[in-house]
């Protein structure tokens, strides 16, 4: 059979793979807006659903994002929320203290991000650490950061970052569009891009990918890179929701990406992971959080159920892997 015979057979049993997942995913979020719209009458409401649109998923969205793609190549990045922290802390501190432009604290803020992932990406490629060692250490030096340029304390900035979140489009808010304008490129790089096969196959054998010419080390700088500075959009979008910067903000972000990119369907070995379904895994969280709320469920009992869910998520991702072979 010739090549083009294989690629062509392949790509019926992939799209419908892929729509599997998504309808997957679908599913059980339905399913969790029926069962709490049964359980609670004011939970199916436009107020309800915009509130999780608008304040809930665009931050932890945006994160998500950059957490796929390094999940993608096996490995992990646990210094997001801190590095969230330290952005938000940048661009805080720019704007109250040194009265600098508000494009040129944005610059600011970004670059932040972008700095902190180039360094996890350096620091993990150049000595060949693990990347979980690094970006905890990134975790720590960030948010000891965050704290040093705050002076340990909220700066409250006022209206001069609200418009990213204050902004709305047909009730959306800017922030909103600007997560899912991040889910739509993400999914494009990593489904149609060079770049994205390249990390799945990092992801899946990285020795085979390096063996074959390519510049590993160069696409792993990329995507460390990449995740840092979408935490930096992350870090932006904060500031502009809370008209603040809390050095305290972004804590336990890390694991809310991670549990809802690992909900998502993207195995934590590296080789699979789609951003679509990392945006389901968010908006799972986002619903399962809300409807347990305002059912008047605990923080305890919430942190259960959704610690609950991750396990499940994983045990499913474990035994498909075994029936496809990925």
């Amino acid at each position: 059979m010739s090549e083009g015979k294989l690629r062509t057979g392949k790509r019926p049993v992939q799209w419908t793979r892929l729509l599997a997942d998504y309808v997957g995913m679908g599913f059980v979020l339905v399913g969790l807006i029926v069962l709490f719209s049964l359980k609670n009458p004011y939970f199916f409401s436009t107020r309800t659903f915009l509130a999780i649109a608008n304040e809930m998923i665009p931050a932890i969205t945006v994160v998500a994002v950059g957490m796929t793609f390094v999940l993608v190549i096996a490995q992990i990045d646990l210094s997001v929320g801190s590095v969230l922290s330290l952005s938000s802390a940048v661009v805080g501190s720019c704007l109250a203290r040194a009265s600098m432009p508000l494009w040129l604290s944005v610059c600011a803020c970004l670059a932040t991000g972008l700095i902190c992932g180039m360094a996890n990406g350096f620091l993990t490629i150049r000595w060949k650490l693990p990347s979980f060692i690094v970006t905890l250490g990134m975790l720590e030096m960030a948010r000891g950061g965050a704290y040093l340029v705050t002076g340990s304390q909220t700066q409250y900035i006022g209206k001069a970052v609200a418009g990213v979140a204050g902004a709305s489009v047909g009730g959306f808010s800017l922030a909103f569009l600007l997560a899912v304008s991040a889910v739509v490129i993400g999914q494009i790089v990593l489904s149609y891009t060079v770049f994205g096969r390249y990390m799945i196959a990092i992801g899946t054998n990285e020795d085979a990918v390096r063996l074959s010419g390519i510049n590993t080390p160069w696409i792993k700088f990329g995507v460390f890179a990449l995740c840092g500075f979408l935490a930096g959009v992350a870090g932006l979008i904060t500031t502009s929701q809370f008209q603040a910067a809390d050095p305290n903000a972004g804590g336990g972000m890390e694991l809310q990406a991670i549990a809802a990119v690992v909900i998502g369907g993207t195995s934590l070995m590296g080789g699979r992971g789609s951003v679509v379904n990392s945006f389901f895994g968010v908006l799972i969280i986002a619903v399962l959080g809300t409807g347990l709320t305002q059912m008047g469920a605990g923080e305890p009992t919430k942190r259960l159920i959704t610690g609950l869910v991750i396990v499940a998520a994983v045990i499913v991702d474990h035994y498909r892997g075994r029936l496809t072979g990925t």
